[in-house]
């Protein structure tokens, strides 16, 4: 039986819904049950409506589900998305975050495997410290990181992260290459989570 992987993600213009669709492909490919689920939006509608892209993808993706507590029990593994916001994670993500703290508190968080990805206006623009920020809830919640590293060409093709697949959005929408690294990540997230959930269980 594949594992179970929630997709969890927030993303203003479209770029890191992108990579949270391949991310959700990879982890299918892998056998697992997948919810894609976006975050609610916090900004006011004047700075939504100010950037025309903005309030398009927000039209474009109603039909996402909003994530909920309930998502977290249910999965073996977690897969965030986070903009880059100074190098750190956006306010719509990281509030849903900081409702986690009864789970966190009731062990319910622990032992799950865990990655991330993001995506920032280019290339030097904080992808790697917003991956760090997110994994440094894992660490809190006692979850499992896993990074794609150097462990596929895929990673290589798209300028090689080994935190998690990040886009600078000054190219545009995120590349073939980068879009295949974020569904190799769903795919090793998915696998990894599925030999965990095994070994605890044999050990039940």
């Amino acid at each position: 039986m594949g594992a179970k992987v929630a997709v969890i993600y927030y993303s203003a213009t479209g770029n890191v819904h992108a990579l949270a669709e391949a991310v959700a492909e990879g982890a299918l490919e892998a056998g697992a049950e997948v919810r894609l689920r976006r975050v609610p939006e916090l900004a006011p509608d004047a700075a939504i409506d100010a950037n025309p892209a903005w309030r398009a993808h927000i039209q474009a993706n109603s039909h996402v589900e909003v994530a909920t507590h309930d998502d977290l029990t249910w999965a073996d593994a977690y897969a965030f998305g986070s903009p880059t916001r100074f190098g750190n994670v956006a306010a719509q993500l990281k509030q849903f975050i900081d409702t986690t703290g009864g789970l966190w508190a009731a062990g319910r968080l622990a032992d799950k495997a865990a990655t991330a990805f993001t995506s920032a206006a280019n290339a030097q623009g904080g992808n790697e410290s917003t991956l760090l920020a997110l994994y440094n809830t894992f660490y809190h919640w006692g979850a499992f990181i896993v990074p794609p590293g150097y462990t596929d060409p895929a990673i290589h093709a798209a300028r090689g992260n080994p935190y998690g697949a990040g886009h600078p959005g000054t190219d545009g929408a995120p590349s073939v290459a980068t879009l295949a690294a974020a569904r190799y990540q769903g795919k090793r997230l998915a696998t990894v989570a599925a030999r965990l959930r095994e070994s605890v269980l044999s050990l039940s």
